[in-house]
């Protein structure tokens, strides 16, 4: 999975939030001159950041964005899910992927490498709240881990889950 701007422009903007807290709201216009951020390109980025219901906008003079729940309830892989759709590795393990991805769909023999890898991504962004970002905390460096279990000579042990 490649993030695209969308995806990292938006959690760089949920993490500015945050790192403000949640008294004022915040304007776009501040934000995109704080982050370096197209604000065009940042209104639509809020535009669905407000219909998922991660953040609640102002109206008025004094309006802008607020973060909708805070910061230590709201997780990177919620903004990026939000921005981005599922979040996968290949295209056919998107249960909202229209069609088969290719000829092998019921018996391809790496689908459990790619089911396995998503796994680790979502549980990762899951893990990792705004706040967790804002602090450099160390809780989010110690959180990935080498998953399953690995052989003496480095190769991966997969298990079915």
């Amino acid at each position: 999975m490649k993030l695209s701007a969308r995806g990292h422009y938006g959690l760089i903007a949920m993490t500015y939030l945050a790192q403000l807290g949640n008294e004022e709201p915040v304007s776009i216009k501040t934000i995109a001159v704080a982050e370096q951020i197209p604000e065009s390109f940042l209104e639509q980025i809020f535009h669905t950041l407000r219909k998922s219901g991660l953040v609640t906008s102002v109206r008025g003079a004094r309006g802008g964005f607020r973060l909708a729940r805070p910061s230590n309830q709201l997780t990177a892989g919620e903004v990026v899910r939000a921005l981005e759709g599922p979040i996968t590795p290949v295209e056919c393990l998107d249960l909202n992927a229209a069609g088969d991805c290719c000829c092998k769909i019921g018996s391809c023999s790496t689908k459990i490498v790619w089911e396995r890898l998503r796994d680790i991504m979502v549980a990762f962004l899951d893990s990792i709240t705004l706040e967790d970002i804002v602090e450099r905390s160390d809780k989010l460096y110690g959180r990935l881990e080498i998953p399953a279990a690995v052989q003496a000579d480095g190769h991966a042990v997969l298990s079915e889950q």
